[in-house]
């Protein structure tokens, strides 16, 4: 078992009787930008600023089509959605997420292990990186519901254990993200700032929170002075398009009303040396099909692409 938590310096406090917000004590970088690897100096610069990056053709329409295949047969499978890894919409009762994909499918696991993925996680991270959380998103037209702001950091300290900021996570669009359907939106920059939530967290939020997240939601005072202060990007772009983030990143999605439906697969990688330990706000760590707890061995490449 790894180190726990009161072994473990705690530089985010957060789930305390007050609100807290705290400079970022990690780096963004953790590899110099001159190091060799897909993403160009200037991008990498451009992501230590922002906090994001995006590719615009990460993966090419056959490939597409074939992440699209295999997620329709994930939803039609009716074994799946009565496992725990399957998320239901609380109203529709459509399916909403799908955790550990690279786990349930290899054709998502190839993309995982596919050197135009895995080379820019390492390039960013500086190490050797495991997946800490996989999954793919779905929203279907016509009320399905979105993702309130929050920073994932947040909560994967809180609730995880995981001790320091060094994970990135990549957003993968199957589908054309329009300005309408309920992409993804990021506050440029908040990634610099860590804001610790007031409150504690119940046992078993995991069960609440991936349908509708309330613990670990900044105030709505501290969401008005990060977007004062950084606005607001929102990203749209076409099937194949890859948008990587910094994990304490603030943001959120909004419910998708229109006919078009918006889903993408989502890896969250994590340094071999940031290993998570106990919870450090949360009665005890969420399912391991959340956020893994190990064996935290390094992603091999494919030798070739997809």
């Amino acid at each position: 078992m790894a180190t726990a938590p009161e072994c473990t310096a705690d530089l985010y406090p957060t789930r305390g009787c007050t609100e807290v917000s705290i400079p970022r004590q990690d780096p963004v970088l953790w590899s110099t930008p001159g190091i060799a690897g897909p993403i160009q100096a200037s991008d990498l610069l451009g992501f230590e600023r922002n906090g994001f990056l995006t590719v615009n053709q990460l993966l090419t329409m056959e490939e597409v089509v074939r992440y699209r295949t295999e997620l329709d047969r994930l939803l039609y499978d009716p074994a799946l959605r009565t496992d725990e890894r399957v998320i239901i919409e609380p109203k529709s009762l459509d399916i909403r997420s799908v955790f550990e994909v690279h786990k349930i499918s290899e054709v998502f696991a190839e993309l995982v292990r596919d050197p135009r993925v895995l080379d820019r996680a390492r390039q960013i991270l500086g190490s050797e990186v495991y997946v800490h959380q996989s999954r793919v998103n779905v929203k279907p037209g016509f009320g399905s519901s979105g993702f309130y702001w929050h920073s994932d950091f947040e909560t994967w300290h809180a609730e995880d254990g995981l001790p320091r900021m060094r994970t990135v996570s990549l957003s993968i669009a199957l589908t054309e993200n329009h300005d309408t359907n309920g992409g993804l939106m990021i506050m440029p920059g908040s990634h610099h700032t860590f804001v610790g939530c007031a409150g504690v967290t119940p046992k078993d939020n995991y069960k609440k929170s991936l349908q509708m997240q309330d613990a670990g939601t900044p105030s709505n005072e501290a969401l008005t002075k990060l977007v004062e202060r950084h606005g607001v990007k929102l990203f749209t772009g076409p099937a194949g398009s890859g948008t990587w983030f910094d994990c304490n990143c603030m943001h959120g999605s909004s419910d998708n009303i229109t006919p078009y439906p918006r889903s993408n697969v989502f890896i969250v990688f994590n340094s071999v040396e940031n290993a998570v330990v106990e919870p450090f706000a949360a009665p005890a760590p969420r399912p391991d099909f959340i956020g893994s707890r190990g064996p935290f061995e390094p992603i091999r490449s494919s030798e070739k692409g997809l």
